[in-house]
């Protein structure tokens, strides 16, 4: 018998698209993945002998709940070099399983039941179902095409109650690919400020952003390193999805309980893949921003592409490696688009609807296969989206 907690947690609809399109490989069918999102290039090759080092030097035992002291170090160099944020290496940072365990940790720690969290529609699905576990409140804040998908901060204003604890800023932004502009970021961190309440910043998309977007760091606001709670890691810009490292950086009061959460969830993060990631952050980063380079052109290709085809429109995104597909016109929900996609074009695509409720009618694509895969999938999809669009009319 399962508990009311986990009757309110979906399935993965992302993770069934993969295994329909699994099914219909296995068949003899040719797929084009664009669901996943994970880039379609190796971690940098130090990066891997490192670890392989690791193992070899003896380094696969337990290591500090916190992770590496060594890795916390670079961790903690790297915001005061790039963004002048000073964090104690040994009190105001954790290492975690992902980005995805560092927001875990971030609301079953630091949530009481009934409290209510603010986070981003569209947005990933994590943030709502970990506000769930931890018998909180999410509510969610609208991201709309009409304004660049930036948050509206007087829509955040409204929504605030007694109850509203905690807020969530994501930026570059899963699935939308939008970077969050400076005036937002302020009249979030004022709301913050006024509120009392907690930001969680999800920052793991930072790296791969496109000119002549930047990207900005609210805990870089006067006031809010104080009250923010950093998540980052290494599965996007380092090509490290299934090493699951990521980390959060914040305030010795939000840490602390984090801490020991997660002391008693997994104990630690396992230790050789720790040095793997102390040596992507401290070796040469040229292959990454060559994969950004790579990822910008085929951004530069599939966006107005998919401007192209009959039903679709979509933004320019800034940052990440999504487009986010608003494809309303052709009548149905993005569940019954990705299937149809997916059986008539041989693309795999996520329904925007896994998103939230404002991705109701829209699918995301990924940028994660070959620039002559998605010239593919983009003609596959535009037979497709042609054939349906004059049935309609």
């Amino acid at each position: 018998m399962e508990s009311i907690k986990t009757q309110r947690i979906p399935n993965s609809a992302i993770r069934l698209m993969v295994e329909a399109a699994g099914r219909m490989e296995h068949e003899g069918r040719e797929v084009i993945h664009l669901e996943i999102g994970r880039p379609d290039f190796d971690p940098p090759k130090h990066v891997v002998e490192a670890c392989i080092e690791a193992l070899r030097a003896g380094k696969h035992h337990y290591c500090a709940n916190a992770g590496i002291l060594e890795l916390r170090r670079a961790i903690a160099r790297r915001f005061a070099d790039e963004n002048r944020l000073q964090y104690d290496p040994e009190s105001e940072v954790i290492v975690t399983n992902g980005v995805a365990e560092a927001v875990y940790l971030a609301m079953n720690a630091l949530l009481n039941p009934g409290d209510q969290i603010l986070i981003p529609d569209p947005g990933w699905l994590n943030y709502a179902v970990d506000a769930i576990t931890a018998y909180a409140e999410p509510v969610s804040y609208t991201l709309s095409a009409a304004n660049g998908y930036q948050p509206d901060v007087d829509e955040i204003a409204d929504k605030i109650t007694s109850r509203t604890r905690m807020i969530m800023v994501v930026s570059p932004s899963n699935p939308v690919g939008a970077v969050t502009k400076p005036a937002a970021l302020e009249g979030i961190a004022a709301l913050a400020q006024k509120h009392d309440l907690i930001v969680v910043s999800d920052e793991i998309y930072e790296k791969i952003i496109y000119p002549p977007a930047r990207h900005h760091s609210i805990a870089c606001l006067p006031g809010m390193k104080e009250r923010t709670l950093l998540v980052n890691g290494f599965s996007k810009f380092w090509s490290m999805t299934g090493w699951r490292l990521g980390y959060a950086l914040g305030p010795r009061q939000l840490i602390d309980p984090m801490v020991r959460y997660h002391l008693f969830l997994l104990t630690s993060v396992a230790t050789f893949p720790q040095y793997g990631a102390l040596a992507a952050l401290n070796g040469d980063q040229s292959p990454c921003y060559a994969m950004v380079a790579e990822l910008q052109k085929r951004r530069d290709f599939l966006a107005p592409a998919v401007n192209r085809i009959p039903g679709f429109s979509c933004l320019m995104p800034e940052g990440a490696f999504y487009v986010f597909v608003d494809a309303r016109a052709a009548g149905m929900d993005g569940y019954r688009l990705s299937n149809l996609l997916l059986e008539e074009a041989g693309v795999v695509t996520v329904a925007g609807e896994c998103f939230g409720n404002n991705g109701a009618g829209h699918i995301r694509l990924a940028l994660t296969c070959p620039l002559e895969k998605l010239r593919k999938a983009a003609s596959n999809m535009q037979e497709v989206m042609n054939r349906l669009m004059r049935a309609k009319s």
